[in-house]
């Protein structure tokens, strides 16, 4: 330096002068010396102190050897948490004497802890092993020391724990094989104290020459920076001096203009308000309003009108709260009419300048400016957080090294993490952006290059969950073209994988009863028939329907039969482990497939038990049911053979099953096959029978035994085919009932019946009561007595001439709801029988609440009745059972002379049967009512 100063030419007298300036610098700047330099001789203790404790380590002294290594390593851990402590702290408090202290403290303790595996781990009788450990330990001694010789206190707090104990153990232990390690640890204190000595020396001088030349440059840099303005002062004033009295003489001329200049370029308009008079002055007035200054002269009169009414309040409280000097300026914010029409906003600031003697304000000077544009920006700005904020979707603001400015709650309920633990960090560097951490150079690129960049990653929630995330970022460039700010947009897809997956589920899978629904079926079915043809293996499918599940269905309740389905799912699955596939096709159909089957016996077999545990009992909410199933069986060996068909055949033996009763299963045959087209052609011909009427109506006649004539007709329908002929009743009536046709025909007979018993009435004979038998099918529609009500009003029929018949077998058929359409048609006058009765299982408790009319004795007992017989006493029964319940008793199937003497007999009412008739056609009836029948009574 060309000052001449220097650490040789300054007096001892100016040295010490200087080292009680600088001496607080000297401290912290020693402190700081020491925490750098502290921490590779730490790291360095370590490494030796862990290859001491492998030297010396021994089943017998494993606990020692263990307890200082955990302990020097506490003490390592601490020294490094403190250096990184003192270098995050401020200048101001790393000046505190307290980390100078600490720094003391952790240097003994780290010294006694060398002295201790000196003096209680160095084993006495293996010189080798005392070489190593003492010349580890004094390899770490002497790098600590050096390091240390910054300060002497710190060299000393260091050195003399470290090396006296061992020194003074050595020679005192009585061991004089051991006095040559004391003389070396001796010979190294002195040697270190010298060192040290010299260390701090040198680098006390060189940080005092340091502080010494800053000083020096500042006090030059100030010097000249004081002589640089004192120029610059002493230029200006001179200037100023020249130029002062020029613009004195322009200020007056130019002080209008400029402050005019000024005005319309801060867009302010200035106002002068005289409170006593009310008359205020403007400028800019049409650049605000769109008004001359001719349009307001008063503010009351002129002003006030044009204020918007919401915020008169807040200016009038505003200038109130001024005008009684409590506020130092008036300000406030207001809309006014513009003369165009619209509102525009106007910020107003002023103040008092003029006041009377007794302090009211009588002048007020202020500015005005439009700040609809303020105003406009505000609230999009407002708009935009609103919109950020209540956005679905995560998004966030990064500046280009991708630290968070700002984020919605949608980002933070995603993550998990608050604002405040998100705010100024680096977003790839949380823990919840692992996976963008990963594709960080991707994402970095796509941005400089395109702008943005998009993709799917599985990040983690701050409690550690994964999920699966949308990751969307946008760069914004500034006007040079530079990326200024990212955003970026987080949607979180669990929420859709979990739909997706269910969906995959649901294509596959029954909802209800978690099996394979249809699709899986055909797929797994399609497979099997692969292999069937590749390895020539057989095939089997099992086709169940669970018997009256729709019954049940519609007395149970949807609820109900949901958990009975799934109860039969289950045991179906658990009923046949072997099975490859049990899925459920709809409704209450099964199917179970088997690929790969032994034998028939097997299937046989399996077949038996599966319908043994689906007819179980089991409870379900109070009610205790016994489900049965019909099972039909299809096999597949044929390679060549269509799957299509498989299914259909299949169908096809499970409906023969129900058929003959369910509770069963059945094999596919030809003959079955046959047999179903057969009732499957059948039953279009019945359908077409219905539509092109060939359906017709007989009538077999009711003898009353009291009186000896025809007083009723049961109405019977009959099938006159084109080509087969008469179609027996037996063939065609159970079909009508399994398919739904029966109502139909229900509905053609009683229109038919009740028409042919007017018409006889209009030929002039005798009023006929026609009988009309229901089934359970139009019971179930819920349409009967309504029907019934129709009929008879077209027809014209007295209620009390039709009679509605049902089997005794169907009244257990949903009781109530029998008993209150039995009711309903009652109040019609209607009047009802329960037929083939005595063949059912009803109690007599059904019977008497049942409100009917007849009761007719099936024709089974009629055919054995003969005197003694077990049908007499039945029929006997029967009938003294209905006159005791005030019930008529009618008898059918009468075919000799001698059942009807002792029907007769018993007190039976009326009796039909081919004794008085067969049934007959509408116009054989007419001749029937026209004969005399007392012939049947002699």
């Amino acid at each position: 330096m060309t000052s001449g100063f220097s650490s040789v030419d300054v007096p001892l007298g100016t040295r010490g002068s200087i080292r009680k300036q600088f001496a607080t610098q000297l401290a912290v700047e020693r402190t700081r010396l020491l925490y750098q330099g502290s921490l590779l001789p730490t790291l360095f203790m370590l490494l030796n102190g862990l290859v001491c404790a492998w030297l010396l380590w021994s089943p017998a002294r494993s606990l020692l050897v263990s307890v200082w290594v955990v302990w020097l390593m506490a003490l390592v851990a601490l020294r490094v948490i403190q250096v990184a402590a003192f270098d995050s702290a401020m200048p101001e408090r790393q000046a505190q004497p307290s980390w100078w202290r600490m720094f003391l403290l952790g240097s003994a303790f780290s010294g006694l802890t060398l002295a201790s595996a000196a003096i209680a781990l160095v084993p006495v009788d293996n010189f080798v092993q005392q070489a190593w450990v003492f010349g580890l330990l004094g390899a770490a001694t002497l790098s600590a020391s050096i390091a240390y010789a910054v300060s002497l206190p710190a060299f000393l707090s260091f050195t003399l724990p470290c090396l006296l104990p061992p020194i003074a153990f050595l020679f005192f232990n009585g061991d004089q094989h051991q006095w040559g390690w004391g003389w070396l640890g001796l010979i190294l204190l002195g040697a270190l104290l010298v060192v040290a000595w010299q260390v701090n020396r040198l680098i006390e001088r060189g940080l005092l020459k340091r502080f010494q030349n800053q000083a020096l440059i500042e006090h030059l840099q100030s010097a000249q920076q004081r002589s640089e303005r004192l120029n610059q002062a002493l230029a200006g004033e001179v200037q100023h001096r020249r130029l002062i009295e020029e613009q004195l003489r322009e200020a007056q001329a130019g002080l209008e203009s400029r402050l005019a200049l000024a005005l319309e370029a801060s867009e302010l308009g200035l106002w002068d308000w005289n409170l006593e008079t009310d008359e205020i002055h403007h400028t800019q007035l049409r650049e605000l309003f769109g008004l001359d200054s001719a349009q307001v002269r008063s503010v009351r009169n002129d002003l006030k009108p044009r204020l918007h009414p919401d915020d008169l309040p807040l200016l009038k409280r505003t200038l109130v709260e001024h005008l009684k000097g409590r506020t130092e300026d008036y300000r406030v914010e207001y809309r006014v009419r513009h003369s165009l029409g619209h509102w525009c906003w106007i910020e107003d600031r002023g103040r008092a300048v003029q006041h009377c003697a007794d302090g009211r304000v009588l002048r007020m000077l202020g500015t005005r400016r439009d700040i609809s544009a303020q105003k406009n920006q505000e609230q999009q700005q407002r708009l935009a957080a609103t919109v950020f904020e209540a956005a679905s979707e995560g998004i966030a603001i990064l500046d280009p090294d991708f630290l968070l400015l700002a984020v919605n709650q949608a980002y933070c309920e995603v993550t998990g993490y608050c604002r405040e633990e998100l705010l100024s960090r680096n977003v790839l560097e949380l823990p919840c952006s692992r996976d963008a951490r990963r594709h960080s150079v991707a994402i970095e690129q796509a941005l400089d290059q395109q702008g943005r960049w998009q993709g799917e990653l599985v990040e983690a929630r701050k409690n550690g969950e994964l999920y699966p995330q949308w990751l969307q970022l946008n760069g914004v460039r500034d006007a040079r073209g530079n990326i200024s700010h990212v955003v970026g947009f987080f949607t979180d897809l669990s929420a859709r994988r979990e739909s997706e997956e269910r969906l995959r589920y649901l294509a596959h899978f029954d909802e209800l009863t978690g099996l394979a629904n249809r699709a899986l079926f055909r797929l797994r079915l399609h497979d099997a028939g692969q292999r069937v043809r590749l390895n020539g293996r057989s095939l089997a499918l099992l086709h169940i329907d669970l018997d009256r599940f729709k019954l049940l269905n519609e007395s149970l309740g949807h609820e109900l039969a949901d958990q009975l389905l799934k109860q039969m799912a289950q045991r179906i699955a658990n009923a046949v482990p072997e099975a490859d596939t049990v899925a459920r096709l709809s409704g209450d159909e099964f199917a179970v497939l088997f690929d790969g089957y032994t034998n028939l016996s097997s299937l046989v077999r399996v077949t038996t038990r599966l319908l043994d545990k689906l007819r179980v009992p089991l409870r379900l909410e109070g009610h205790e049911m016994v489900i049965s199933a019909s099972v039909g069986i299809s096999l597949l060996s044929d390679a060549t053979f269509d799957l299509k068909a498989l299914i259909s055949q299949a169908d096809m033996a499970k409906q023969h099953a129900k058929h003959l009763g369910g509770n069963s299963f059945q094999f596919y045959t030809e003959n079955l096959r046959a047999s179903t087209l057969e009732r499957l052609q059948l039953e279009n011909h019945l359908r077409k029978a219905i539509e092109e009427r060939q359906l017709l109506v007989y009538y077999q006649p009711k003898l009353c035994l009291r009186q000896g004539r025809l007083l009723g007709a049961e109405a019977l329908v009959r099938w006159q085919h084109p080509q087969w002929g008469m179609v027996p009743p037996s063939e065609f009536i159970g079909l009508a009932e399994e398919t739904g046709l029966i109502a139909p025909i229900g509905e053609f007979v009683l229109r038919q019946a009740c028409w042919q018993a007017c018409e006889w009435q209009r030929q002039g004979l005798a009023p006929i009561r026609v009988s009309v038998n229901l089934s359970v099918y139009q019971l179930r529609q819920g349409k009967l007595v309504s029907l019934v009500r129709q009929v008879l009003e077209e027809s014209g029929l007295a209620p009390q001439l039709l009679e509605l018949e049902l089997t005794e077998s169907q009244l257990l058929d949903s009781v109530e709801h029998i008993i209150t359409t039995f009711e309903q048609l009652h109040a019609l006058g209607v009047k009802l029988a329960i037929d083939d009765f005595g063949t059912g299982y009803s109690s007599l408790s059904y019977l008497k609440r049942f409100p009917v009319d007849y009761v007719k004795i099936d024709q089974a007992f009629i055919r054995g009745l003969h005197e003694g017989s077990e049908d007499a006493a039945i029929t006997r029964a029967i009938i003294a059972m209905a006159k005791s319940l005030d019930l008529k008793v009618v008898a059918e199937g009468v075919e000799t002379p001698e059942q009807l003497a002792l029907l007769r007999k018993q007190g039976c009412d009326e009796v039909q049967g081919y004794l008085i008739s067969k049934p007959v056609d509408a116009c054989a009836f007419s001749a029937l009512l026209g004969r005399s029948m007392t012939r049947f009574l002699q």
